[in-house]
Order: C-alpha cells, then sequence, then structure tokens
C-alpha cells in the first residue's frame, strides 16, 4: 500500500536523541517515523564500528565526513561528503566504521523488501 505524506518541514533539532553504543564508539540517532517509513539522522564517533552485521536495507547518504563500509565478504569502501549508498533487504551484510566522527541521513522502510 502507497505511503502518502503530506508536505512536512522536520526540525531536526526538535527530534529526540537517541544513542546507542557500538563495539566502539557511539551511534547517536534521532529517528522520524511515518508509517513504515524510518529517516534518520545518525552520528557516529570517532572510531565507531558497529556491533553487529545490518542486513536490513538502506539508502544511506553522508553528509560530512567519512563512512568506512565493510562487507561481511571483506571487503571495503569508504564514502566521503556527497555520496551515497544503496540496497534492499537481504542483499548484503554490511557494518559501518569510522576513523573521524561521520553524519548520515538513512532512509529504510519495507519499500526495500
Amino acid at each position: 500500500m502507497p505511503l502518502h505524506i503530506p508536505f512536512q518541514i522536520t526540525e531536526w533539532a526538535q527530534v529526540p536523541v537517541t544513542v546507542v553504543n557500538g563495539t566502539s564508539g557511539t551511534a547517536t540517532m534521532q529517528i522520524q517515523r511515518l508509517g513504515d517509513l524510518r529517516i534518520r539522522m545518525v552520528e557516529y564517533s570517532a572510531n565507531y564500528l558497529a556491533d553487529h552485521w545490518c542486513e536490513l536495507g538502506h539508502l544511506v547518504f553522508v553528509l560530512e565526513g567519512e563512512l568506512i563500509n565493510e562487507l561481511k565478504d571483506g571487503s571495503t569502501t569508504v564514502m566521503k561528503a556527497g555520496s551515497s549508498y544503496a540496497v534492499s533487504d537481504g542483499l548484503s551484510q554490511h557494518r559501518s566504521r569510522t576513523v573521524n566522527a561521520v553524519k548520515l541521513l538513512v532512509v529504510d522502510g519495507a519499500f526495500l523488501k
């Protein structure tokens, strides 16, 4: 079923903050939900390493800094500000890592199944 979202502006400064620990470092997130669509403003601290391999789909946009993507097959990519990636649910096992802090916009939901 399509999601119908009327025009709206998100004031991210007003969205509650959640902090999640990684294997090292922290992920600070602000989450907006619109039906089954999830939009997150995420900041990874310096030396962040995700504590799990993720198989969910995402659209990820690097706003500031550099994001290191690790795939379970051993390959890595480095994304700089202004780049993005897209992956559907179940098509990779991936995790994020940083050297310095990074800021991302992440969009996911049922449309990526």
